[in-house]
């Protein structure tokens, strides 16, 4: 139920060039390396007498971004963040300093593109976190925010300009349609042109960037599965679609940015033994050059206008680092560890001079902030100072990453979080934290549960368990039509890989997630009831059937490629249910949902509370209006954890 894209990993040096039809069979990748089992005792709570607990509203007052954008002059840049505690876009030297406000909303702005000109940016925002979104302008300059498109039934989203600035591409889709689609809007008319028609419903077209002076549009058509994808050159005066790469079950090649011609795409394609990995497409020889063949997971970035400078990033087991690739030398980014990528989610993060790259950091122990590497010398520095002075990074537990095995021998990465000054006596309390998707991969972030928790004396982990991404394709469908079965095991192994620590009490486990690791949550109470000692879930599923018949038409397709069609495949639906072992769960339940989430419905979170509640079993619930799938207001980002601390504190410190 992740809203990113799924498998979208990173890299890149030219070493190989072979065509594209022959990819699959060249490259002899196979995922990851294989990783050393870890000795629970090994691991150690080190000693920090300046380690406390972080109050919670600190955490919040600490911002993120979602997006951001160069002007064309260079000089600044144009980023969301929430320093008003609402994701509205601010203007930011690139130089830093403090940024000037250019929209003020409740609602969450981000997908930004600013006009070739400099002189308009534009946007998108949804109402209540619905995820019908709207495109909108503002002049860079400040002034009135004018809608582009009012259309409450359909969701406009991810818009580009062409370099002329006549044109704006973006992806459409109806509410009750299966398939993003894409359309063009001409500026000067105000005449919107819809450019594809998808027939099928279980595949999707994403914009990526004009080209040929603005004649033609780079785009992707894939299954909402992921396991096909394909790059297309769509003609915008006529709508024809080209298809650049071969089509079909087995060909999963996805493109990110392509040169000012359009003779140039950099992609991210799958190998044959399904391993993402980063290449460059010449369009003209029907050639795909890899350019660093690596064990683990990459994705293609940014590409300079002339096609010679990339961008891309490598994922390591939850750790990213990014490089550039420019006349055959590969430059690594010199940023600190931790999750290292591109700030620019809907375009190129090169500044228009191609000198210097717009990034973000964070680590675990370090919030989220933009940064500027100039790419001459690869040396990065901080953009943005978005943290409070009491989130100190040396004051917080890192993430150290460990593998265990799960009950069948699978080999699982986690991220383990120890608590500063803690005894090796088992008196601690600890914490399994699931993450959504299950088509996600929990990475080494700045992670405001865990710090919460982690700072209070918790010890928590974060499991990678069968169905993450980051692993290759294999290890991402090994739970389909099992959900709740192997992937559950890796959890519950993760919570035994804690107990073998020799910090952690086994009568004082709890469970915490959103959306699938809401799910997993209730999975986890359900099947193993004498496990767990509390639980908080968010926003997660109870009933397959009835989330499959509430869902939209191109969620219903996801679900279809994870359990089956519901009525063919009733029993698969039935097993994954936590509605078939919820009745079993003793462990004390507290919920916590959005109003307005159209991803995992209100009505999922009533079904388990009311059940719970007839059986006279210990349960809570607190709904948030103006919420969707997950929380973006501050005030009940700060609610909904404060309400997380002090129900462990309650059941799991006795407090």
């Amino acid at each position: 139920m992740s809203n990113y894209r799924v498998r979208l990993t990173f890299w890149l040096i030219p070493l190989l060039s072979i065509p594209v039809t022959a990819l699959g069979a060249t490259a002899v990748l196979s995922g990851p390396p294989s990783r050393a089992i870890t000795e629970p005792k090994s691991v150690t709570s080190r000693a920090n007498p300046a380690a406390r607990a972080v109050p919670v509203a600190d955490l919040f007052y600490t911002r993120g971004g979602l997006d951001a954008a160069w002007t064309p002059d260079g000089r600044s840049i144009v980023i969301s963040t929430n320093l008003t505690g609402r994701y509205n876009l601010w203007k930011l030297s690139a130089t830093g300093g403090f940024p000037l406000q250019l929209t003020q909303s409740d609602d969450r702005q981000a997908g930004i593109a600013i006009s070739p000109d400099g002189k308009t940016v534009v946007f998108q925002s949804d109402k209540g976190g619905g995820e019908i979104y709207d495109l909108y302008s503002v002049p860079l300059a400040g002034g009135a925010v004018t809608p582009l498109t009012k259309t409450p039934a359909v969701s406009e989203t991810n818009a580009k300009y062409s370099r002329d600035g006549k044109w704006v591409a973006y992806e459409m889709r109806p509410a009750k349609a299966p398939s993003i689609d894409i359309a063009a809007m001409d500026l000067i008319t105000g005449k919107t042109v819809q450019l594809t028609h998808e027939a099928s419903p279980r595949h999707n077209w994403h914009v990526v960037q004009f080209v040929d002076g603005g004649r033609a549009l780079i785009a992707n058509r894939g299954t909402i599965d992921s396991k096909e994808d394909a790059v297309y050159r769509i003609d915008i005066s006529t709508g024809a679609a080209k298809a650049l790469t071969p089509e079909g079950p087995g060909h999963v090649t996805a493109a990110s940015a392509a040169s000012a011609d359009g003779r140039i795409i950099a992609v991210t394609t799958e190998t044959k033994s399904g391993d993402n990995q980063v290449g460059l497409l010449d369009v003209a020889g029907q050639t795909t050059r890899l350019v660093k063949p690596d064990a683990w997971e990459q994705r293609s970035g940014s590409l300079s206008p002339d096609g010679k400078t990339l961008v891309f990033s490598s994922n390591v087991d939850g750790r990213t680092d990014l490089f550039t690739v420019s006349g055959g030398a590969v430059k690594r980014i010199e940023l600190p560890g931790g999750v290292n990528t591109e700030a620019a989610g809907n375009g190129t993060s090169l500044s228009p001079d191609g000198q210097r790259l717009l990034v973000t950091h964070q680590a675990s122990n370090a919030p989220f902030d933009y940064w500027i590497a100039d790419l001459a010398n690869g040396k990065s520095r901080p953009l943005t100072q978005l943290g409070l002075a009491s989130i100190d990074p040396a004051a917080l537990p890192a993430a150290q990453i460990v593998h265990y095995k799960s009950e069948d021998g699978t080999v699982i990465s986690a991220l383990l979080f120890v608590p500063f000054n803690l005894q090796r006596n088992g008196r601690a309390p600890g914490i399994v934290l699931p993450h959504g998707g299950p088509t996600g991969q929990t990475v080494d972030s700045f992670n405001r549960t865990v710090v919460a928790l982690a700072s209070r004396g918790y010890v928590v982990i974060a499991p990678n368990p069968r169905g993450s991404t980051g692993y290759g394709r294999a290890f991402m469908e090994a739970n389909r039509r099992d959900l709740g079965g192997g992937d559950l095991a890796d959890e519950i192994f993760g919570a035994k890989f804690m107990i073998a620590t020799g910090y952690v009490d086994p009568k004082k486990l709890g469970i915490t997630g959103g959306s699938y690791g809401g799910y997993m949550t209730l999975m986890a109470i359900g099947k193993e009831p004498s496990l767990w000692a509390a639980a908080v879930e968010q926003f997660g599923i109870i009933n397959w059937f009835s989330m499959y018949e509430t869902s939209s038409p191109i969620l219903q397709q996801y679900l279809i490629g994870l359990l089956g069609d519901p009525v063919k495949d009733k029993a698969v639906y039935t097993a994954a249910s936590p509605l078939t072992f919820i009745r079993q769960a003793t462990a004390p339940l507290l919920v916590l949902q959005g109003d307005n989430d159209i991803r995992v419905p209100k009505g999922q979170s009533v079904e388990v509370v009311d059940i719970l509640k007839k059986m006279g079993r210990t349960v809570d619930a607190h709904y948030y209006p103006g919420e969707g799938h997950g929380f973006t207001k501050r005030e009940n980002q700060i609610d909904s954890i404060e309400r997380m601390v002090a129900w462990f504190d309650k059941y799991l410190k006795g407090g």
